[in-house]
């Protein structure tokens, strides 16, 4: 099967959210766009690309005595739906564990631990978007026409609920500012 797979985004489990939040949005200019709550403390969604939700996701609750960085999954973009279907079926046959399916929203994901139990999403993105993090449990073996019904009605029905359009020109504003007061910063 020949298919296109692009790096979506990285995950990485932080000490100090806030002081990490500063350094990227200040310094290399990303802007946040989502952030809420978990059971660990706290989770941050950051893009310097309006066509991306996010490139990088800081989740609080990495361990003190934890001597060494720790990545908290790889998350690989598939080019369309029947990709992702594909790419679930064929994870049954594969030395995998834990394997997840659910919708974000903004993204139809397949999560799964790797052979050495990393965590890997395969996502396709939607045309919608609502507020992150969000999770609702999507099964993958359903018809596509089925699988897209089902996330339009749970997206339209959640508060923030906006198109992927509307939710591109908010971040590009953001975006817009990160850099126009990173460069204010760097000149002062």
């Amino acid at each position: 099967m020949a298919y296109s797979l692009t790096l979506s985004h990285v995950g990485l489990f932080v000490r100090d959210i806030a002081r990490m939040v500063d350094f990227y949005t200040r310094f290399l200019g990303f802007a946040v766009s989502d952030r809420g709550p978990t059971a660990n403390g706290e989770i941050v969604f950051m893009t310097r690309d309006s066509s991306e939700h996010h490139q990088l996701v800081m989740a609080s609750g990495r361990p003190a005595e934890l001597p060494f960085n720790v990545v908290n999954q790889l998350s690989l973009r598939t080019d369309d739906l029947a990709t992702l279907k594909a790419l679930h079926e064929g994870l049954k046959r594969e030395p995998v564990t834990d394997i997840v399916t659910l919708t974000h929203g903004n993204a139809i994901s397949c999560y799964f631990r790797d052979p050495e139990y990393n965590r890997v999403e395969l996502l396709t993105g939607t045309p919608w978007y609502v507020p992150q993090p969000h999770r609702h449990m999507l099964d993958l073996t359903l018809p596509e026409s089925e699988i897209w019904a089902i996330v339009e009605k749970h997206v339209r029905a959640t508060p923030g609920f906006r198109t992927h359009a509307q939710w591109k020109q908010e971040i590009e504003a953001r975006i817009a500012r990160a850099t126009t007061e990173r460069r204010a910063l760097q000149t002062a």
